[in-house]
């Protein structure tokens, strides 16, 4: 048997449970598992994977052990954990096409593994209950240790708080991938392939795993890179093609997957949608104590990846259009693919301001999701919020236990109509937040970065000038509709228009177009709530099973 981990030393996490990260096989398990494997012996010191390197497999130890490892800054093998049999390799990105975040090689002369490729480890994960369970507990558990590593996944090379290498931060962030910011150094100091003459490249960079490096990326060339995306086979009809990965559009992966239906998610950003960004959801059913909207969307991700569903991420739907028996989707990148039913769940853009210089400053003072991320940039200062729903209300509360002050501005004479009680109660008792009706904010002031906020009093006429480097814009958004090319039925506000006499059956989330279905935000009349989207979206999917089951959806 292995030795057992040492939590602190394979990992940074105070709270880490190697005995849900590292568990063991039981012999039952062993002889399922052997149904979708391979069995070899393998020489001390055989290189099993390497990180960056996206062919790797997931192996099972009969007997000999793998020792699990990653390169330190200057390329020297440092240890992560040593297993032995019964245990296995592999964490989340065995189940998409991300390549390995670290390395694994034998540890022991004669080692005997049963080798399970990605292919046969998604079909194990469907038909093995209690197996795909452990593997996935020990997959998430693994996971969480490595984004505390400060030597896995990629090395990101930039200024804090610059808007290139921010937008690069959130992109990581929200999709779970491992990274640390290096700042003053050039890639060439931590890289030692970097090619000669381009040490003085612009900034930001990103260093991979296998030594290469990417200087000022685009958000799809990242994520291509990464396998954070999965190029969608465009030879491939798959019964559903979900547009949009908020809650509505992870409920109904989620149950099309699970209820045997070939899923492909396509997310312009990731995971959550605009509930991904909300600092804490306290009236979700299920989280007494409340939960990130990321964390949320992580959740709903992992889910999604043990029933097999595939993720475009970094890639916007820019079109549809109705085939014979199905719907071609044209995506950003010059990337198509095929789905027998469409679900539209693109949810809402961020609404802005019309307020002086705002371009200038997103980015650099102006965000629109309050994260930890963001709020690290903020602290001890006072900061604004803007808006008067429930994620403005989030935000404030969560942004005044680390700003000095706090400034809710809102356009109405009141927080009662746009806000739950709960949160109307806490910002009322709170010493750190100042509630200021009737109030908009006119123009945005500063060098590189904001530096000062004039807003107006509407019903006085009074402005008001406020040394401040933070805003945060919570005030609505606009339906994310304008890829449906007006084949799709929309209101007079751009929401997609469900059911009634124009749909093309008499269900709450049928369009006028036979097979695409609407769910969450973006449908017409929607109650604007996480609950409510999730509902939607596992709802939907007996909809897709009543249209196949009469005949539709096949070419």
């Amino acid at each position: 048997m292995a030795t057992p981990p040492d939590p602190q030393a394979a990992f940074d996490v105070p709270s880490f449970r190697p005995d849900m990260a590292f568990p063991y096989l039981t012999g039952d398990m062993i002889g399922c598992i052997r149904n979708y494997a391979t069995e070899r012996e393998y020489d001390l010191g055989t290189q099993l994977s390497a990180a960056g390197q996206r062919e790797a497999d997931m192996f099972v130890i009969l007997t000999g052990g793998i020792e699990v490892y990653t390169m330190d800054d200057s390329n020297q093998l440092e240890s992560i954990i040593k297993l032995g049999p019964l245990q296995f390799t592999g964490e989340l990105n065995l189940l998409n096409d991300q390549p390995p975040l670290v390395s694994a090689r034998t540890s022991a002369p004669n080692s005997r593994l049963l080798r399970i490729s990605r292919q046969n480890l998604r079909q194990l994960m469907r038909d093995e209950g209690d197996i795909a369970n452990l593997i996935m507990q020990a997959f998430i558990w693994r996971r969480i240790g490595l984004v505390s590593q400060t030597k896995t996944g990629v090395v990101l090379f930039g200024k804090e708080g610059e808007a290139e290498t921010l937008k690069l931060q959130q992109f990581l962030s929200r999709n779970g991938y491992p990274h640390r910011l290096v700042q003053g150094q050039s890639p060439a100091h931590v890289h030692s392939n970097v090619e000669s003459g381009r040490d003085h490249e612009p900034l930001p960079a990103i260093g991979l795993s296998d030594g290469r490096v990417l200087y000022r990326p685009t958000i799809p060339r990242l994520a291509d890179e990464l396998g954070i995306t999965e190029i969608p086979d465009a030879s491939t009809l798959y019964d559903v093609a979900v547009v949009g990965a908020g809650p509505a559009g992870l409920a109904a992966a989620v149950y099309a997957a699970s209820e045997g239906l070939s899923t492909v998610v396509v997310e312009g950003i990731a995971p959550g949608g605009q509930a991904g960004t909300s600092s804490k959801i306290e009236n979700y059913l299920g989280f007494p104590t409340g939960i990130s909207g990321q964390r949320l969307a992580h959740r709903a991700w992992v889910q999604s990846l043990k029933f097999g569903v595939r993720f475009a991420i970094a890639r916007e739907a820019i079109g549809v259009e109705p085939a014979s028996g199905f719907h071609r989707l044209a995506l950003s990148e010059h990337i198509c693919l095929c789905g027998r039913s469409v679900i539209v769940a693109t949810g809402a853009r961020y609404r802005k301001l019309n307020a002086r210089n705002l371009e200038k400053f997103e980015n650099q003072g102006v965000y629109y999701a309050a994260t930890a991320m963001e709020a690290a940039f903020c602290r001890n200062n006072e900061v604004i919020v803007v808006g008067g729903g429930n994620s403005a209300g989030q935000a404030a509360l969560f942004l005044s236990h680390r700003a000095a002050h706090v400034y809710l501005l809102i356009r109405g004479r009141a927080l009662a109509q746009t806000m739950s009680q709960y949160l109307l109660s806490r910002i009322e008792t709170s010493q750190h937040i100042s509630v200021l009706t009737e109030t908009e904010i006119v123009s945005l002031a500063g060098d590189s970065r904001l530096e000062e906020v004039t807003w107006i009093n509407r019903r006085t006429g009074v402005q008001t000038s406020k040394r401040t480097d933070t805003v945060f814009l919570m005030i609505g958004a606009d339906p994310n509709t304008q890829w449906l090319n007006g084949l799709v039925n929309l209101d007079e506000k751009g929401f997609v228009k469900t059911g009634g006499r124009d749909a093309f059956e008499q269900t709450p989330y049928a369009t006028n177009i036979a097979g695409i279905y609407a769910v969450g935000d973006v449908r017409s009349a929607s109650v604007k709530r996480v609950a409510s989207a999730v509902g939607e979206g596992s709802v939907v999917i007996s909809d897709v099973h009543r249209y196949f089951a009469h005949g539709a959806g096949v070419n």
